[in-house]
């Protein structure tokens, strides 16, 4: 896909989830891997609003060449891709589930999200480990996320919101869905007796087929 297209595409993959109130107002941003930089969310944009043409377009030094000025978040962006080489591109969300389940995890540790579902074990993995508490914007986080980051394929944010990467932009808006769906159904059943989640085996078995 060239570069139009791509911006294109993050514009209307912004929409859909704004759309769906899987952000609101400013909140949240997106990144992009390109063969030689990034593509980014303008700081203080709509994730509803996104104009292709003012998308922030990053060196591969991370340095700002073209567009508005990118997130102020641009250093997690950067720490996810550096520790996942493979992923394609980023998605920060404030998303309601998933962020209820970032005020409630062990902060350093994981968040209790069981595997209900084989398509969270597909999309996220078997782990979700939760960052702890940084002011948003603050580069400090960085190091403790590319930390997390090297071992999953998503993480949470304290109290913050998720993050979450994929191979491709669409891979990673799809976990991200994913994610707050999963989120929700822990919410929804945490207590309810006959709780039943999949198997050890059953998710070494997924992960050995899609992980």
């Amino acid at each position: 896909m060239d570069e139009g297209a791509l911006r294109q595409e993050l514009a209307d993959l912004g929409r859909s989830l704004f759309d769906r109130g899987y952000s609101v107002g400013t909140a949240g941003n997106i990144s992009v891997r390109l063969p030689d930089g990034y593509l980014m969310t303008p700081t203080s944009s709509c994730l509803g609003r996104l104009d292709p043409a003012r998308i922030s377009r990053l060196g591969s030094d991370w340095s700002h060449l073209s567009g508005d000025r990118p997130s102020k978040e641009v250093f997690l962006h950067r720490a996810v891709l550096t520790a996942r080489p493979e992923a394609g591109a980023v998605v920060h969300l404030h998303s309601t589930h998933a962020t209820a389940i970032s005020c409630l995890a062990p902060e350093g540790g994981d968040a209790e999200v069981p595997a209900l579902t084989p398509y969270f074990v597909m999309r996220i993995g078997r782990r979700l480990p939760c960052v702890p508490y940084y002011r948003p914007g603050d580069p400090a986080m960085e190091p403790a996320v590319r930390a997390a980051a090297q071992g999953a394929k998503a993480l949470l944010l304290a109290n913050h919101g998720p993050v979450v990467s994929g191979a491709t932009l669409r891979d990673a808006v799809h976990a991200a869905e994913e994610l707050e769906e999963a989120a929700r159904l822990a919410l929804l059943l945490r207590g309810v007796p006959g709780l039943r989640a999949l198997t050890p085996a059953q998710v070494d078995d997924l992960l050995e087929v899609f992980g």
